[in-house]
């Protein structure tokens, strides 16, 4: 009757401890579903629950709120009658993003006043908010048009799959192979009884019999393995602060072939630095920005000293010489334009903290014009922005504030300039440009400034023969370039090109390619002001942990929501391609022939990475997926760029499918969440752009150069050890089975258990538990060997350490050891029966933990500690098993020394084999330690 409770106690095990995990999900999502909100009814605020919201309600959500579901964004308190919320769950950036009202709600006097006749106005994608979003300014009301299932967030996502490890379904492969062996085993004895009587219950009485061939108690142990490498990984003092959220798979983590990389924030830090700035005839580098500012300084100064009055508004002071023909600028001049237009091209906003002792919003920064510098924050939807704002700030033009429509710039002589914003042109990903007009008030200049991606604006621009040169210099030094354009416009080229874009704006059909055709006729001729190099930083030690992971037979994928271009230098700087591979760039393709010509010419290339965009790779994966994954998977490494959420999902599934590999996929923002679910294995990384990685992974870590030692030492020992431990508790119940088998056939094919009752059970348990388990202890190689030669990770990748030719050599061994403990026993008992059972068993306990001696690579205090507790509590244990042992045969000379000729016979030789099989052909690791 042991197996059935035994049963029971190993799968209550694995039950309480899913159980567990489970729990804490549900209880963290009734949290984010259990938030209240203020809803707007007839009869004024109602409080409701995020779950309760509606299609249709106006909900009122509070600063530092989350938004709950997707809303058009109705009315704001800001003055300026836009807000800016945090969208670091949503696509992984910290930076907050602009959204502007929807203009005649906000411009509605109360609320509950009839409005005029109807509003014609046009919606745009800056008039919602989406749900997981935080607001960051102000308290905004919206209506909600998307809950649940069908907002952006959750429809980027994809469901997550319980995730089984490789070695648990090769341990599995080899459990069925072993419940064959069982009924083949127990056919075999009831032929050899001659099918006499009865013969099927013979069977079953049989199969009771050898049960002990499938390892029940595996699975226990197994997962008490897992849960001791979960705690080591935690108590890491080397990777402080990794958290192991799914403890079922930390064997996967030796096994992996692929990594599939996020790009910023994972690699990169996403800080930027402005680093370099170029006009064409001249480059300032960082050690020369002082140059830059006393430039800004003397035009300025130049400027106030031509002015009659040192007063900004008095009569114009610039442009005193616009009447004469053009002279070939002065470097000062030209430095001063280039500083001047970063400073007014851009999305920023400055943020005022409100300092202690003044209360409520920031609206007080508008009062009394505190312009100060100690408590403004730049707020952009890009860092790149950002950067070049602190950058003008520090040689001496302060954007100091900004709203929809104005603004004001500080000259270093303090003087405030104020710009009027007539039309914003805000960057996408089609235009890979960004434009702003403004209107100088004291000279009322009407000019159009631009920046973009150097190979959208270099047809734009006037002829020039350096700019190309230098964008690819900059590149190749890892910087993110941009080029910044201007053209000044007349009073009246500005009216007209007004009224056509209201004009497209307006129009229900093509407006996007309407609109965008007006603002081209503007994009002609433009002055080619300067060329800007901004620098994100890698993260600490990526480039070694790259290295290591390359050196470890890892292939690594980047898979970026960013600019080809960035990619690439990022590629570069991080080594995540080598200096002296070369890089093939797919060309965008649109067509199945396109994509058929583009793979023809990758397929010629040898050992290069590859570099492919999110479009094209759509393309091909809908024509050609065979072939591109047959290609990709070939090269050392491969970067994605523009990657969507999903896709980056998609492409892990593929790499699983076509390798049947496994793969690792890491990141640390809410867009990286899919494909970690995606993935055998996630690792998320708590970074600036919050939790959700981290939560949605199996790993968490704080930086990502922990993951080479989590791999290369913990996932390596994990799976050695595991693989040694599943092995040995198969073992564990073979032999005790191939001793019934000799015992049975010996005396006729007697369906006759050779251990009764308690021996069974403590055989499993008490007697042999705690070595075996020891095993989880066990090391090969020292961890600083491991992480100095990462080779040794590349063996594990072919699974040797436990396949059917191992497993098969541990059957033999079990055949060889039952076989000669029972004969052994047979052939020295005297007179009685009894004496079988107590010599047979005694070797048996011997014999076990011989083995496991055997099999330890490095001692551990613990394991001998193990070896001998479980020593002491056999001997102990003989004094009270008088009804299956006579004890005083067991004190005698006799007993002991045939208990040791048997073990001995049973043991010498597999440490003799043992011995030789070093000697002859050692394996890797032994090489490195002798």
């Amino acid at each position: 009757m042991e197996v059935p409770l035994y049963q029971g106690f190993v799968l209550a095990v694995t039950i309480v401890r899913e159980a567990v995990d489970e729990f804490r999900r549900f209880q963290r999502d009734k949290e984010v579903n259990s938030q209240l909100y203020s809803k707007l009814t007839v009869r004024g605020k109602v409080q409701v629950k995020s779950s309760d919201i509606q299609v249709g309600d106006l909900i009122i959500v509070e600063k530092n709120q989350r938004i709950p579901s997707d809303m058009v964004f109705l009315r704001t308190s800001e003055k300026a009658g836009s807000c800016f919320i945090r969208t670091d769950q949503l696509d992984g950036e910290t930076d907050w993003k602009l959204k502007v009202a929807v203009s005649c709600t906000q411009r509605l006097p109360a609320l509950g006043e009839d409005s005029d006749p109807p509003v014609h106005e046009s919606l745009s994608i800056e008039n919602t908010l989406w749900a997981s979003t935080i607001v960051a300014s102000g308290t905004v009301i919206g209506v909600v048009i998307y809950t649940g299932k069908e907002t952006r967030s959750v429809m980027n996502t994809s469901n997550p799959k319980n995730k089984v490890g490789l070695l648990d379904l090769e341990l599995n492969q080899l459990t069925k192979a072993l419940f064959l062996a069982l009924v083949a085993l127990s056919l075999v004895m009831v032929t050899l009884q001659g099918f006499v009587g009865p013969w099927y219950r013979n069977l079953f009485r049989f199969l009771l019999l050898f049960s002990y061939i499938i390892p029940i108690s595996l699975r226990v142990n197994l997962d008490m393995g897992k849960a001791a490498y979960g705690w080591m990984i935690m108590r890491d003092e080397n990777i402080p602060g990794t958290v192991v959220r799914t403890s079922t798979i930390p064997e996967e983590l030796g096994r992996l072939v692929y990594l599939l990389t996020d790009k910023t924030g994972t690699l990169t830090q996403n800080e930027m630095i402005f680093k370099r700035l170029h006009l064409g005839t001249v480059s300032y580098g960082t050690d020369t920005m002082d140059e830059i500012q006393s430039h800004v300084m003397n035009s300025y100064s130049q400027m106030y000293s031509q002015a009659s009055g040192n007063n900004a508004s008095s009569t114009p002071p610039r442009k005193a010489q616009s009447s004469a023909p053009k002279v070939r600028k002065s470097v000062s001049s030209r430095v001063h334009e280039a500083v001047k237009a970063i400073a007014l091209c851009h999305n920023v906003t400055p943020v005022y903290e409100a300092r202690a002792g003044v209360t409520g919003e920031t609206e007080y920064a508008e009062v009394d014009q505190d312009f100060s510098d100690e408590n403004r924050t730049y707020q952009a939807s890009s860092p790149d922005e950002v950067a070049l704002v602190q950058w003008t700030e520090s040689v001496g033009l302060t954007l100091v504030n900004r709203d929809l429509t104005s603004m004001q710039l500080r000259t270093p002589g303090g003087q405030i300039l104020t710009y009027c914003v007539l039309q914003m042109f805000p960057f996408t990903s089609e235009s890979k440009r960004m434009g702003v007009i403004v209107r100088d008030e004291s000279t009322a200049e009407i000019t159009f400034y631009m920046k973009g991606a150097d190979v959208a604006m270099s047809t734009i621009v006037q002829y020039n023969d350096w700019l190309e040169e230098e964008c690819g210099n900059m590149a190749r030094e890892g910087l993110r370039t941009l080029v910044v354009a201007k053209r000044a416009l007349t009073e009246e080229q500005y009216q007209d090109f007004e009224s056509r874009y209201s004009q497209a704006k307006l129009s229900v059909h093509d407006r996007t390619l309407k609109v965008a055709a007006v603002v081209e006729s503007l994009e002609r001729e433009m002055e080619l002001l300067c060329l800007t190099g901004v620098e994100d930083q890698l993260q600490a030690d990526v480039r070694p942990t790259l290295e290591m992971l390359r050196n470890a037979g890892i292939k690594i994928w980047m898979l970026t929501g960013d600019k080809l271009e960035t990619a690439t230098c990022i590629a570069k700087s991080s080594h995540l391609v080598s200096r002296t591979q070369d890089i093939h760039t797919f060309r965008p393709v649109t067509s199945r022939g396109e994509a058929h010509l583009e793979l023809n010419a990758f397929r010629r290339k040898h050992d290069c990475a590859l570099v492919i965009s999110g479009d094209s790779l759509e393309v091909c994966l809908r024509y050609y997926e065979h072939e591109l994954a047959e290609l990709a998977c070939q090269c050392p490494a491969v970067v994605c760029c523009r990657c969507s959420p999903t896709q980056k999902a998609r492409i892990v599934k593929l790499l699983q499918q076509r390798t049947g590999k496994r793969t690792c996929a890491i990141g640390d923002g809410g867009n990286d969440v899919s494909m970690i679910q995606a993935a055998d294995c996630g690792i998320g990384i708590e970074g600036k752009e919050g939790k959700q990685a981290s939560l949605a992974a199996d790993f968490s870590i704080t930086q990502f150069k922990h993951i080479g030692r989590l791999l290369m030492v913990h996932g390596r020992s994990s799976y050695k050890r595991s693989a040694a431990l599943g092995q040995f508790v198969m073992h564990r119940g073979l032999i005790i089975s191939t001793m019934q088998a000799v015992f049975s056939s010996v005396f006729y094919f007697a369906s006759v258990p050779l251990y009764q009752g308690f021996l069974m059970v403590g055989y499993a348990t008490i007697y042999t538990m705690f070595p075996v388990f020891s095993l989880v202890l066990d090391q090969d190689v020292k961890p600083e060997m491991a992480m100095l030669y990462p080779e040794l990770y590349k063996d594990l990748t072919k699974g040797r350490s436990l396949s059917f030719k191992t497993f098969l050599v541990w059957v033999l061994i079990s055949i060889y050891q039952g076989g000669i403990l029972m004969y052994g026993a047979l052939l020295l008992f005297e007179s009685e029966f009894v004496h079988v059972v107590a010599i047979s068993f005694t070797a048996l306990i011997l014999t076990e933990l011989l083995m496991v001696a055997l099999t330890v690579r490095t001692w551990h205090w613990l394991m001998v500690v193990a070896e001998f507790l479980s020593l002491g509590c056999y001997i102990a244990s003989l004094a009270f098993l008088n009804e299956y042992f006579d004890v005083a045969f067991i004190t005698t000379v006799t007993f002991l020394w045939k208990v040791s000729a048997i073990t001995v016979v049973s043991c010498l030789p597999l440490y003799v084999l043992k011995y030789l099989k070093r000697k002859l052909s050692p394996p890797s690791y032994s090489k490195l330690t002798s």
